[in-house]
């Protein structure tokens, strides 16, 4: 972790404090920013350092710049498809079955303590949460969701009740999420996470693995189990 103690740049500051408003609700979709000129006196920077974090956060289609206008928080266009950020509670009651969903672990967790993988993707946050929630239809385990957010980004995050609020929903409204990337594989499925589904060892279950972006850092990982035989996916392309 001593990647963390180098300086940040200055145009590294300004996007953070610009994605930090965006993050706690100060500035939402359509607000407009400060000036160039009112970044520049704010920060102590020269207006070249302040143009290259408004068009590195314009590039990330966080920010929206207007000919004549100002800087705006731009409209979120991330692609809501169900392997990217889809509702599973749509997917579920779309089936014809009464949704519910019960989160079964919550808790902040210390970076050494992250998988593999998270550690790969989590180098430069600074507090991460862990949420385990289990979505049913009908009463029937259908889905064990495990995930990861980093809450120095999404400080909202650990305080919310995820057996009401959909984890993916509250972060497309919460961060500006740029782009992603997701693998499905058909896994062997592990003993607690078959035990959570009410499933045999050798039941036929898909594992959908994703993370996320914002600005660069990677907002949330999460994986998805369910059992191939009890829930699928389908829609219209």
């Amino acid at each position: 972790m001593s990647n963390k103690s180098a300086p940040t740049p200055a145009y590294q500051r300004i996007k953070d404090s610009i994605l930090a408003n965006i993050h706690s609700g100060i500035w939402t979709a359509g607000t407009a920013i400060p000036t160039e000129m009112a970044l520049t006196e704010t920060f102590g920077v020269s207006r070249m350092t302040v143009n290259r974090a408004l068009k590195e956060l314009t590039d990330e289609q966080i920010l929206e710049r207007r000919q004549g206008s100002g800087t705006f928080v731009a409209q979120n266009k991330f692609n809501q498809t169900f392997i990217t950020v889809h509702n599973v509670r749509q997917d579920i009651e779309q089936i014809g079955k009464h949704y519910h969903a019960n989160c079964i672990f919550a808790k902040q967790i210390a970076y050494d303590k992250l998988p593999d993988l998270a550690k790969s993707l989590f180098l430069h946050s600074q507090i991460l949460y862990e949420v385990h929630i289990v979505h049913y239809g009908d009463g029937e385990p259908l889905q064990v969701e495990r995930r990861i957010v980093d809450i120095g980004l999404v400080p909202d995050f650990s305080r919310q009740n995820f057996n009401l609020i959909n984890t993916s929903d509250f972060l497309i409204k919460k961060v500006p999420l740029v782009h992603g990337k997701y693998k499905i594989i058909a896994a062997n499925c592990p003993d607690d996470i078959a035990q959570l589904l009410g499933v045999g060892k050798d039941t036929p279950v898909l594992l959908l693995r994703r993370h996320t972006y914002s600005s660069g850092l990677v907002v949330t990982l999460v994986e998805m189990w369910q059992a191939g035989d009890s829930f699928m996916f389908e829609g219209v392309l």
